[in-house]
């Protein structure tokens, strides 16, 4: 599993409208973007209290990329 399908994975868990949750990424060299969308009223449960719940995907998201060599970075777009 990569990192896309990773995100998109917890993202679609979290979530009331599973249906539209999209995730692309644009790699660079050592760098990847993850970019997230979800419906306007499902931000508040990918976000979480205090930023907890996106800063546990990102926390896991370092970790899978660590493995692949890469650096990747999660941006949470309504």
């Amino acid at each position: 599993m990569n990192a896309k399908e990773l995100v998109e994975y917890i993202a679609k868990a979290l979530v009331d409208h599973p249906d539209q949750v999209r995730v692309s990424e644009v790699e660079g060299q050592k760098t990847s973007v993850i970019e997230l969308y979800v419906a306007k009223d499902d931000l508040g449960k990918v976000i979480g209290k205090q930023g907890r719940t996106a800063r546990a995907i990102r926390v896991i998201l370092g970790a899978v990329s660590a493995n692949l060599g890469k650096r990747s970075v999660l941006e949470i777009i309504e």
